[in-house]
């Protein structure tokens, strides 16, 4: 397998994050980046440093204003003595309000719908390198169809709306990547196998019949992104019938997660793509710290297995998974299972 990332991604690396009340530890620590790093090292897979040359890639899913915006905030913050280090907002509008302000504390509550994305002087930097690794892993598959890659995307992304970052995502890697293949190989799917829905993904994708969304993840009513990710959300227009939710109970198991996983390999099957993105997660484990499923690592390597046995051409993007001595053995497992074999 052939593995693309960049050392930029390490460069975006917040202490903390504000939730329920108080500050608490960031979950998206860059040494995910290293763990993810040193794995496929000792799995002795071919690593790839992507170019940094595809801005236009971002440009196709994401509104320009918004990205200008993620590229120059923290300047514009920085510019202010009395702002503390980070980038964190405290306003937004709510779907009573629509207009946007110029201001940077009322753009900075537009762009953002939580205080889940903070953003230090390394953050842009570190998005603009996970999404141009996942654009060059499409690129690599889309030269050869043959080829099973690895974007080793960090910060993730599939939460990010064209011009909305959430949920510790700022650019959707996986809604990119998959544009791209569609140049390629016209229809693709994506499945998500995220412990939380991808409701940027859906949204980018909701009217599009070039694109299947199946999501696996914890029922919405109980956590987060909370506002998306029901059953009955199945797309609209010319893309009615292709997404498709299975949203599951707390302290889901390998069983349920499989039989899932199997559901949502039927319905790529039907929809008989060209290639598949698979926006790989691995929060959804027993000793993951957001302790929501309990997936075990020979659940990981299962998926691992089915999905290769799609015979797709197959891009893995990275999303959650986060820190615990766990998190190398869930990749390893599935990576081994993905190429067939023995764990």
């Amino acid at each position: 397998m052939r593995v693309v990332h960049h050392p930029d991604q390490a460069s975006h690396d917040p202490e903390e994050v504000f939730r329920t009340g108080k500050f608490i530890e960031q979950p998206d620590r860059a040494e995910r980046y290293r763990i993810f790093l040193d794995i496929v090292r000792q799995e002795r897979h071919e690593i790839i440093e992507a170019p940094l040359d595809r801005p236009d890639a971002i440009a196709a899913i994401h509104d320009p204003g918004y990205v200008a915006f993620l590229e120059t905030v923290h300047a514009r913050w920085a510019a202010n003595p009395d702002y503390g280090p980070v980038v964190i907002p405290n306003v937004h509008p709510t779907h009573r309000m629509h207009r946007k302000p110029t201001e940077l504390l009322g753009e900075l509550g537009w762009y953002s719908n939580s205080t889940s994305c903070p953003i230090t002087e390394g953050t842009w930097k570190a998005v603009f390198a996970s999404a141009q690794v996942a654009v060059h892993g499409a690129a690599l598959l889309a030269a050869d169809p043959s080829e099973r890659i690895y974007a080793m995307c960090r910060p993730p992304g599939h939460h990010a709306y064209p011009d909305l970052m959430t949920g510790v995502c700022y650019l959707n890697n996986a809604a990119i990547a998959a544009h791209e293949l569609t140049r390629r190989y016209g229809k693709v799917a994506i499945i998500d196998t995220d412990v939380h829905h991808c409701n940027g993904t859906q949204f980018i994708f909701w009217e599009r019949k070039d694109v299947l969304v199946a999501s696996i993840h914890v029922d919405p009513r109980l956590s987060a992104p909370y506002y998306a990710g029901h059953a009955d959300e199945i797309g609209e227009g010319e893309g009615k019938g292709l997404n498709f939710n299975q949203p599951l109970p707390w302290a889901t198991r390998d069983l349920a997660w499989i039989a899932a996983i199997e559901a949502a390999i039927g319905r790529i099957r039907d929809f008989a793509p060209g290639a598949l993105v698979v926006s790989l997660g691995f929060d959804a484990g027993e000793h993951d710290p957001v302790a929501t499923f309990k997936v075990t690592e020979s659940g990981f390597g299962e998926a691992g297995g089915r999905l290769a046995a799609l015979g797709l051409p197959t891009l893995l993007v990275q999303e959650g998974g986060y820190l615990s001595p766990s998190l190398g053995h869930y990749l390893r497992a599935f990576l081994r299972a993905f190429e067939g074999k023995q764990a």
